[in-house]
């Protein structure tokens, strides 16, 4: 029988192969064996599909509450996908303008999807059966989402991130221990009456307070608004960058935040009283932009569009 001719193709590749792995000191022919052994890959194994199914645990009998969990998860693997853009620029020291720009829109894509699919948790369960299966899981909250807050800490300056109170007194050398602890959104976990830290807020700051510090320690010289101004803002002639960036402040800061208070208004606003959220986060004050004013880049706006900041949503969304 007539040996069938390797392909040239194949050859070139497997002389390749051996010195890529000559290089390190292996034995291709070792590979191949496991190559020849090993199964075929399957869709199911490759992204753990079983596993991923498994991870929904409702607390309780009502059905919408495996909605509410599976939204959150998704929302938590987009949090994934933005981190894992913006330290693959943080990491590299030779990125071009087109490869920043290309990743700022990779992230407002992240961020647009996010927004629509908030009608999920607007529109997409039973209000009564929400109001009840909430109370079962406190003191937790989406508050306590430590993703967000490294994303916030990784576009920009931790000084955009005081609340106003403090960004107003903080100056030009705050620490950073004294930062972390006035960061504006712990002004949104305190209790109501009281206005001491909630449960959700301890709970938190028992977690990940040490992280906080360590990636607040690591974008000081490389969060995006740095990246920006030292490398791309003068070569940034046509103005695409500055307004990639000025759509990620509003969608972050703005959108974001008001897709969850349109949320927070359809579930837990009920006249002549609000119910109270399921961390007891002060929600009222400390989702709408306008109150917080939380800006990554101040530098590309105006004063005026700074003093307007989120009013536009408003006018949008509730005066159409």
């Amino acid at each position: 029988m007539t040996k069938k001719k390797i392909d040239e193709n194949i050859l070139n590749q497997v002389e390749k192969l051996e010195k890529k792995y000559a290089a390190m000191g292996q034995d291709l022919s070792s590979y191949l064996d496991g190559l020849l052994y090993a199964d075929y890959l399957t869709y199911w194994d490759y992204i753990h599909l079983d596993t991923l199914l498994t991870l929904q645990t409702p607390k309780t009998p009502f059905p919408d509450e495996m909605i509410f969990i599976m939204y959150h998860q998704i929302t938590e693997l987009y949090f994934r996908m933005i981190l894992f853009e913006i330290n693959s620029i943080a990491e590299n020291n030779e990125i071009s303008s087109d490869e920043f720009l290309k990743k700022i829109g990779r992230i407002n894509r992240y961020l647009q999807n996010l927004e629509s699919s908030f009608d999920i948790m607007i529109d997409g369960m039973d209000r009564d059966q929400f109001l009840k299966f909430r109370m079962s899981l406190l003191p937790s909250s989406g508050f306590q989402s430590a993703q967000y807050r490294i994303i916030e800490l990784s576009c920009t300056h931790i000084e955009n991130l005081l609340s106003e109170e403090h960004r107003k007194a903080s100056g030009e050398n705050v620490d950073l221990e004294s930062s972390i602890n006035a960061l504006y959104w712990k002004q949104g976990a305190t209790e109501l009456a009281t206005g001491k830290k909630t449960l959700t807020l301890k709970q938190f700051e028992d977690k990940y307070h040490d992280e906080f510090v360590k990636t607040a320690l690591k974008f000081k010289d490389k969060n995006l608004a740095v990246i920006y101004k030292n490398r791309f803002a003068k070569k940034d002639e046509n103005g695409k960058i500055k307004e990639s960036l000025r759509e990620l402040d509003v969608r972050t800061n703005v959108s974001w935040r008001l897709a969850h208070y349109k949320s927070a208004v359809r579930y837990l606003q009920k006249d002549p009283e609000d119910i109270k959220a399921t961390g007891g986060t002060n929600w009222q004050k400390y989702l709408p932009p306008r109150f917080q004013r939380v800006i990554f880049f101040p530098e590309l706006w105006s004063e005026q569009e700074i003093s307007d900041w989120g009013k536009n949503w408003v006018v949008k969304e509730v005066f159409g």
